[in-house]
């Protein structure tokens, strides 16, 4: 995945389309249905897997590699199903059936695979730790998704700020034929957050997310980064 490296184990990246449909909008929600059908069960998937990875985590200190790749794979379905809907209304381009990574399209999710992870951070961080974190995301996507923290819901539901500020952003769209660039950074910037949470909660890893909005399309940079794939992060001793 080409991106600025930021830091952060998870990689959110989206490409805001130069041309997008004046009114496409109105009806993604019909067009995604069989995206929000599929996701629905992909993200109970998503809740059992993460059950059985806390208990080999717990014994083994590792998250089993092929329910981690399944895991980033749902997170990545429902990036390109939010970007092309109503979580960023970034794109008119299709979202592909799939839980690979698809490079061509402009939205795009990678999570570093952990070696290792703690054995008594597993017990409290993904609702001591994370509660903070929490509130922030229920402001941003409502409170319906914090309170089904895990299952990804809030990816077709509306409400929330991003909710609120892509239903501003369409209706410019409607009537002006462009996105504002700096509403879109802006949008782009709280679901990488959101991302992080899950990541977090998710038990994909021990690198607390940071408060910071991090705004823009492409990961930001840190200081002599350079384009990379993001690499693992150090290991978190029990």
């Amino acid at each position: 995945m080409d991106t600025k490296a930021s830091g952060y184990p998870l990689q959110l990246t989206g490409e805001l389309s130069p041309q997008l449909s004046r009114w496409l909008w109105l009806v993604k929600w019909l067009l995604a249905i069989p995206h929000f059908i599929v996701l629905f069960f992909l993200w109970i998937a998503f809740a059992l897997v993460s059950v059985i990875a806390f208990f080999a985590i717990l014994f083994t200190g590792r998250y089993p590699r092929a329910l981690f790749e399944f895991n980033v794979g749902v997170l990545r379905w429902s990036w390109r199903v939010g970007f092309y809907s109503y979580s960023a209304l970034g794109t008119d381009r299709y979202p592909p059936f799939t839980l690979k990574d698809v490079p061509d399209y402009p939205a795009r999710l990678e999570v570093a695979y952990p070696e290792s992870l703690s054995r008594g951070l597993v017990l409290i961080k993904w609702w001591l730790l994370a509660l903070p974190q929490y509130v922030v995301v229920a402001v941003f996507v409502g409170g319906g998704w914090a309170a089904w923290t895990g299952t990804g819901n809030w990816m077709w539901t509306s409400g929330g700020l991003v909710g609120l500020l892509v239903l501003f952003a369409g209706v410019v769209l409607l009537f002006t034929d462009r996105y504002p660039k700096a509403l879109y950074d802006f949008v782009l910037g709280m679901n990488r957050w959101v991302f992080r949470v899950v990541a977090y909660g998710g038990l994909m890893t021990d690198v607390y997310p940071p408060f910071r909005l991090d705004m823009g399309g492409d990961e930001p940079s840190t200081d002599g980064a350079h384009d990379i794939v993001p690499t693992t992060p150090a290991p978190v001793s029990s």
